[in-house]
């Protein structure tokens, strides 16, 4: 028998995931082109010409043994320390290569630092709608999520509701922005309320709280908007980090994690994440990509491509009568379902549509909507989102 823990998983696997495989199914039927799939956030776009040149550049230029091979647990030091001078650019900061750690994506860094700050029974808060795997790393190390729910309307994180949700055991907070599923980026001054609270809250209680910053949708953001950068304003953040987003590497599982200086215990910490990432299997961050984003610190996807992406949606969703939030961020559609958001996922799948509930992200009532799909599976899908409007008879 496999264990208790993997059986209450295995009996409530991924949503997302199990429309992913539906998507795969349907299109053996119908054919790909006449599926509409917004289900999973994996990117439609190319990784940019610079990703293929640094790695043919890198494979015919480099020891291939040395290339190949295992380094330091926590990744090869001039990568880090590249990484380190490309925060310190883009965001005034003053790291170095022993704030940083190579981490297999977000979903991997998540997990060391998880692994790094739990005991059982501690508590990690999340606000919700938030991404559905939250509860599952934080339960791999017996700790329990603490569901805080966002403001409704505009889905920005309530300090207040965080402040009375947090106890003796709370060790983290995750902050997600741009938010999966929502779109939303938290503002400066929602952050910076935060701060405040976990300030008080700590000094409180006597003990540090971090905030864990989840951040593979840093670079998509749109409008001009801003997207702050979490450890500027809270000196116990730890900021996890990926490229499947800004360089549509999501099969790569390629990232970091940011460890500052400034935090509480801060080399006990660090030397405990690159414990942590050797004792869980991750050892070591890909060799090869690795070496491949050091070339590629200032390349982004098709940020434009997006955008348009979103404007299209956007514009037909709101034609056919529904109520989608605007994102600000990330590649998704927060779209208010006119009754149970199960039901309207399983109603759209009638026309090929296939949406997340909003039940998957802790937050009933609406759908989310991944919009990193070709411009063409947008303009071919909204015929069945019209005629999903009228058998709901939204917009009669």
């Amino acid at each position: 028998m496999i264990s208790e823990k993997m059986m209450t998983l295995t009996q409530n696997n991924s949503v997302i995931r199990a429309m992913f495989e539906e998507g795969n199914r349907l299109a053996a039927l119908h054919g790909r082109e006449n599926v509409y799939d917004f289900s999973l956030g994996n990117p439609n776009f190319p990784a940019p010409e610079a990703v293929k040149a640094a790695i043919l550049d890198i494979v015919n230029s480099e020891d291939p043994v040395a290339l190949h091979g295992y380094m330091s647990n926590i990744g090869f030091n001039d990568v880090r320390l590249a990484v380190a001078e490309s925060l310190n650019r883009n965001f005034g900061t003053s790291y170095n290569d022993s704030n940083i750690i190579m981490s297999v994506g977000a979903a991997g860094g998540l997990n060391v630092v998880f692994k790094t700050l739990l005991n059982p029974g501690d508590e990690v808060i999340a606000i919700s709608p938030y991404f559905v795997e939250y509860g599952n790393y934080v339960g791999n190390f017996d700790g329990k999520l603490v569901v805080v729910p966002a403001s409704p309307g505009d889905f920005q994180p309530d300090p207040e509701a965080l402040r009375k949700n947090i106890t003796q055991k709370t060790k983290a907070i995750i902050i997600n922005s741009p938010n999966n599923p929502t779109g939303v980026i938290y503002s400066e001054e929602t952050i910076k309320r935060f701060a405040a609270v976990l300030d008080e809250k700590a000094a409180e209680y006597g003990a540090p709280i971090y905030i864990v910053s989840d951040e593979p949708y840093r670079e998509l953001a749109y409008d001009g908007i801003d997207v702050p950068f979490l450890a500027k304003f809270y000196k116990n953040t730890i900021v996890c980090y990926s490229w499947s987003k800004s360089l549509s590497l999501s099969g790569e599982r390629i990232g970091y994690i940011v460890i500052p200086s400034e935090i509480d215990d801060y080399q006990l910490v660090f030397d405990a994440a690159g414990i942590a990432t050797r004792i869980l299997g991750y050892v070591n961050a890909p060799s090869l990509i690795q070496r491949v984003v050091a070339k590629c610190l200032n390349e982004t996807t098709d940020v434009a491509a997006y955008d348009n992406n979103r404007k299209l949606l956007y514009k037909g969703l709101t034609e056919c009568g529904f109520e989608p939030v605007f994102p600000q961020g990330a590649f998704y559609m927060w779209v208010k379902t006119p009754g149970d958001d199960k039901e309207f996922a399983a109603a759209a799948k009638k026309y090929n549509i296939l949406l997340v509930p909003g039940t998957s992200f802790a937050c009933p009532g609406y759908v989310r909507i991944a919009y990193c799909v070709a411009k063409a599976t947008i303009e071919n899908s909204m015929p069945g989102f019209k005629k999903l409007a009228a058998e709901l008879g939204i917009g009669s």
